[in-house]
């Protein structure tokens, strides 16, 4: 693996940790009662991507300070600005497909994320600010690494028939992510990254990996044990 150049590296790393991953993905958006889990999905994702800019901004005050003395940190200064930008407003969007699915809008910005996404973002937080902002590339990776096909999420919207309003804010990243992935990969290639910082890259997405995949088996379950509750009502009455 060490005859790889970074890019394959972490993509080979990926592989090797993202079956847990897929398999919960896999029961979720074939789970025949998805449309009921559906607005879940999308206040998980809200919690995410609403500190998206603002963690990518203090990786890049991060990376500014350390780049007098450092050639990665001085390198990715421009990606992490640029990437900000790109990703501002996004939070909104989603908003604004929670709210189309039927939520209050002041209701979803008032309710408390999942501890797991909070140890997802926060983690990154940690390790931009107290050990290296490159580790931000792997959470990148993996967030942004393998967006679904608009003409998949067409099948799932007309199979479970979720209104199309719910999931703009997918189908804009399913066309908008490919470029973001490859723009990762391409600018994590051109990084003189030592092995110690290389493993720290990785350390994210794993640890990106693990949350994601909990966080999903977390809304599984939650459904699963509302069926339980309701089964166990109407038996009782």
């Amino acid at each position: 693996m060490n005859s790889l150049n970074h890019s394959k590296r972490l993509r080979a790393k990926i592989r090797l940790a993202e079956p847990y991953l897929l398999d919960v993905s896999d029961q979720f958006w074939t789970h025949p009662q998805l449309a009921e889990m559906f607005p879940e999905f999308l206040f998980m994702m809200h919690s995410i991507i609403r500190s998206s800019v603002s963690l990518i901004n203090a990786a890049a005050v991060s990376a500014q300070r350390r780049a007098d003395l450092d050639p990665v940190s001085q390198k990715i200064v421009s990606y992490y600005t640029t990437h900000a930008l790109e990703e501002a407003h996004h939070d909104d969007w989603l908003l604004e497909d929670i709210v189309a699915m039927g939520a209050d809008r002041s209701d979803v910005l008032a309710r408390l994320p999942s501890p797991t996404i909070a140890s997802l973002v926060g983690a990154q937080y940690y390790w931009a600010l107290h050990v290296h902002p490159v580790s931000l590339f792997g959470y990148l990776a993996v967030l942004e690494g393998n967006p679904s096909s608009v003409k998949h999420l067409s099948k799932i919207r007309t199979k479970h028939g979720l209104p199309a309003e719910g999931m703009r804010t997918m189908v804009k990243h399913a066309r908008l992510d490919p470029y973001h992935r490859d723009e990762i990969y391409a600018q994590l290639d051109e990084l003189p990254l030592t092995e110690n910082l290389s493993e720290l890259v990785a350390l994210s997405a794993f640890h990106t990996i693990e949350h994601i995949a909990q966080a999903l088996q977390e809304i599984l379950d939650a459904h699963r044990n509302e069926e339980v509750i309701e089964e166990a009502t109407a038996q009782a009455v």
